[in-house]
């Protein structure tokens, strides 16, 4: 099933359902740009928003939430919000607390989807005991991994009781990671984009323009769309406007088979964020 709208949703293997479109705020920093790139992306009917600790934006990212809700009219059960415990924080109890720290900040009573950033050798099995407690206990609607592997998600899930909803990784034209796509597809695992236009290096590939011009629509727009008829959640960041409107456009045409594999054929494994299997913080 295909999202038709900005506000359709895949269901979790755990009945929540989460849209499939968002807003990413990586790299956006605290202040009045990020409020307002919040608050235009509820506006123009955005529903999910993903952060992280480490951002170092949930206030901003709060205030811009509780604004957007007020102006647009809706609750905030109708927004799926995201965050994610980083590296510094994974242990039992230091993750209990890292949530309580990201709800206080974003000002929250609950989040929808909390992540466990990167996984850290020895020490994301604790972390995912206390997101299990945290889920066990009602305090949040859906748990997940950010970064894992393969073999991450085999020896995490060797002791969980549940297992992760979401897996968000760095996924684009030149990173397919088809492997691990068909993994979480085995095992009800939704996987979501981060860096989905590979931090705007795409953006001037002649493979992905020429099909743009096909399809009157933007590299941008053909790159979500093709995230989108993948199964995978995805969650452009922008601040502006028209970038914000304009990413989300892309219920409005379908890729033919042929220009989807022609987008699959630009895989190189290349990242232009770090290893999973080979960082150090």
């Amino acid at each position: 099933m295909i999202a038709q709208n900005l506000q359709d949703k895949t269901t979790l293997h755990n009945g929540i359902k989460m849209p499939w479109f968002g807003l990413g705020v990586f790299k956006v920093e605290e202040g009045p740009e990020l409020v307002q790139a919040v608050k235009t992306a509820i506006k123009h009917g955005y529903r999910s928003v993903d952060t992280a600790a480490i951002y170092g934006n949930e206030e901003g990212v709060g205030q811009g939430i509780r604004e957007g809700i007020a102006e647009a009219g809706i609750s905030r059960e109708d927004l799926f919000v995201t965050s994610k415990v980083w590296n510094a924080d994974l242990g039992y109890e230091s993750t209990m607390a890292a949530y309580e720290a990201s709800l206080n900040k974003l000002g929250l009573e609950y989040l929808d989807l909390y992540l466990i950033h990167w996984p850290v050798e020895g020490k994301y099995k604790d972390a995912w005991r206390a997101l299990e407690t945290l889920y066990k206990e009602g305090r949040v609607k859906a748990i997940g991994v950010s970064n894992f592997q393969i073999h991450h998600l085999e020896d995490l899930m060797k002791d969980a009781e549940i297992k992760p909803m979401v897996n968000q990784v760095e996924y684009h034209p030149r990173l397919t990671q088809k492997e691990l796509q068909s993994f979480c597809q085995e095992h009800g695992i939704q996987l979501e984009a981060w860096s989905p236009l590979m931090q705007g290096q795409l953006l001037d590939n002649q493979v992905l323009k020429d099909i743009a011009n096909k399809y009157d629509k933007s590299v941008a727009q053909i790159i979500l769309r093709w995230d989108l008829q993948n199964g995978v959640v995805t969650i452009p960041k922008s601040t502006k406007e028209h970038r914000i409107v304009e990413n989300a456009m892309v219920f409005d045409f379908e890729l033919t088979k042929e220009d989807m594999e022609r987008i699959h054929d630009l895989n190189q494994h290349y990242r232009v964020g770090p290893d999973p299997d080979n960082f150090d913080f």
